[in-house]
């Protein structure tokens, strides 16, 4: 399983891959990488809605390298409940953040959107992109890692999360520190890559497959399982993305792992 790094893995190698990884995006969106990135990726592979993007300033959206749709989750998914004004957000490692300024319109100016990133360019790029949108009060951007999140509490109405969990040596521990900042009835709504069945010890040991979003992802059935041992109700996908088709991950991993993005809804019960 996927959950935990094989014993031995080099975590801290991994964690500076992809810092360095993520560090190149946000200073050259435009270069060649593994995955795909920008706002019209967002809108044709992971549907977007071209008046949400229009309105997020090129710093954050050229950045975007997601895997599916959060906030989608909460729009369509029956159960769910939309982001309402007033709601505090929290986007678990929110990159250049796309997602983090559409949620801010949503919550508008008695809300509160947090973004938390490890990736020191990122972050500046998030920023940026909340003073360009007039967003600079409502998003609250903080140094940290989804291990330890810089947040209090049972503090945030909703987490939303897009690509990331993959990259974790630690599944139970990234999936505790988000039940731990959600309020009682709070929503995970997470986008995340899974593959069809799982990889080999040797894949599995090395962190650079990891730092390609393959070697951490979960098998399907394993992602609910981690949330309902967490504590989450109602986990389950909602939907799926081909976010790697036409990319270099596609043509160099085995065509029965069935790599892609899936959108998962749970909740933290009241």
């Amino acid at each position: 399983m996927a959950l935990t790094a094989p014993e031995n893995f080099n975590g801290e190698y991994l964690r500076e891959q992809v810092r360095a990884e993520y560090d190149r995006v946000a200073r050259d969106p435009n270069g060649t990488y593994h995955f795909h990135r920008g706002p019209q990726y967002a809108r044709e592979y992971l549907q977007y809605g071209a008046n949400d993007l229009a309105a997020v300033p090129e710093i954050s959206s050229a950045r975007f390298a997601g895997v599916g749709n959060p906030l989608r989750i909460a729009d369509t998914t029956p159960g769910a409940t939309p982001i309402r004004p007033g709601d505090t957000i929290l986007d678990h490692a929110c990159g250049g953040g796309l997602d983090l300024l559409i949620a801010a319109r949503r919550v508008g100016p008695t809300g509160k959107a947090i973004g938390v990133d490890m990736t020191a360019a990122m972050r500046d790029c998030a920023r940026q992109g909340a003073a360009l949108a007039g967003l600079s009060d409502i998003v609250d951007v903080r140094e940290g890692l989804y291990e330890a999140l810089p947040v209090e509490d049972q503090s945030v109405d909703a987490v939303i999360s897009n690509g990331v969990i993959n990259l974790s040596p630690d599944k139970r521990k990234v999936f505790a520190e988000i039940y731990r900042v959600l309020k009682p009835g709070g929503q995970l709504l997470l986008a995340d890559v899974i593959v069809q069945r799982e990889l080999t010890e040797e894949a599995r040991s090395n962190p650079d497959i990891w730092a390609a979003c393959i070697g951490g992802a979960l098998v399907e059935h394993e992602l609910t399982e981690v949330a309902t041992a967490t504590g989450f109700a109602h986990g389950r996908i909602v939907q799926r993305f081909n976010c790697f088709m036409g990319t270099e991950a596609e043509k160099h991993v085995s065509k029965d792992l069935f790599v892609h993005g899936v959108n998962f809804y749970a909740r933290k019960p009241s």
